[in-house]
């Protein structure tokens, strides 16, 4: 029978021969397998399985890693999983938003009026960020502030309104695409800056370049605004002196080192240690030794800024006939 060999004889004697019933040791789980096989050859996910079937995903692969899906099942399937990860996407999304908001509530809640020296560097700031300036190159003394962004136009009036320069020195001129509303646009901003036509240049028109993929496009689009500074040579160079003197006040500041944190932290403003919440204790610094009469225009400043000269102000009792501040006058 050839057993002398270790039996291989037998074996292949007995290879496909099934083995009897009574040879078959009964498992736990075998009528949960079946029940698993029958669900999937009617196309059910391995999740829809699991609720039916208490069993582990790896107990489930095994199996049925040999189930065969016909094409409607496979489709079926498809689609639910691009559903869930769909509906995934969105509960992130919707979580990161509101995180989002929540941290900006919190820190819009800290600054609630500004005093003309806050006014004052958040306007300087904004000009030299924005707007044009004099290079090597092109020896150009004029102030010209451009954005698309109407609440940065709100700041620099409010900061040209600040420092004495009058409304009706001030020119305006949208610049916009030629595929947009141009009319739109243009009672747009002069909504913002409430000012009347004869103040508005004529439109520049950007010619489509179909090359270009624009997001910037539908109804919220209105352009960019150019506001102009009449006879302003002598205010852009208060104003580039005003940027250099805020500059150079810097070194005066107590600055921990870049690796101790960020630079020029009160402790009491801004996001806490671990950078995930603001902090609502937050207190303002007048950086310049300006008067801290607060300005009447609110943070938000509304559909137009409106011209309040403030004659008790420290800063346009400093101011010279062309405007901007006098010779010798600091902030």
């Amino acid at each position: 029978m050839g057993m002398k060999s270790g039996g291989k004889t037998l074996d292949r004697w007995l290879k496909d021969v099934p083995p009897a019933e009574w040879t078959k040791r009964p498992r736990a789980k075998d009528d949960l397998r079946e029940k698993a096989i029958e669900l999937r050859r009617k196309g059910w996910s391995y999740r829809e399985i699991r609720e039916v079937v208490p069993v582990s995903k790896s107990s489930l692969s095994l199996w049925l890693k040999d189930v065969v899906l016909t094409e409607e099942h496979r489709e079926r399937l498809a689609a639910m999983r691009h559903q869930s990860r769909t509906s995934a996407g969105r509960t992130i999304q919707a979580r990161r938003l509101a995180r989002r908001q929540a941290t900006i509530e919190v820190a819009r809640s800290q600054v609630t009026q500004l005093a003309e020296s806050e006014l004052f560097v958040s306007g300087l700031a904004a000009y030299w960020s924005e707007g044009t300036k004099a290079k090597p190159w092109r020896a150009s003394d004029r102030v010209t502030f451009m954005n698309s962004d109407p609440d940065l136009i709100r700041l620099f009036l409010a900061w040209m309104n600040l420092i004495g320069v009058s409304f009706d020195r001030l020119t305006f001129r949208v610049a916009i695409h030629e595929t947009a509303d141009i009319e739109a646009a243009n009672r747009f901003w002069a909504g913002i800056v409430g000012a009347p036509p004869e103040q508005f240049r004529s439109t520049v028109i950007k010619r489509h370049n179909p090359k270009t993929v624009r997001k910037n496009v539908g109804d919220g689009y209105h352009g960019c605004l150019t506001v102009d500074v009449l006879r302003s040579t002598e205010l852009y160079r208060q104003i580039e002196g005003w940027w250099y003197g805020l500059v150079g006040a810097l070194g005066s500041l107590r600055m921990p080192s870049i690796r101790g944190g960020v630079i020029g932290s009160t402790g009491h403003f801004g996001c806490s240690s671990s950078g995930s919440t603001p902090d609502p204790g937050a207190r303002s610094i007048n950086y310049l030794e300006c008067s801290v009469q607060k300005v009447r225009l609110p943070l938000d400043w509304g559909a137009s800024v409106q011209w309040h000269p403030s004659p008790s102000s420290s800063l346009r009792s400093k101011t010279g006939p062309n405007g901007g501040m006098a010779k010798g006058g600091s902030p």
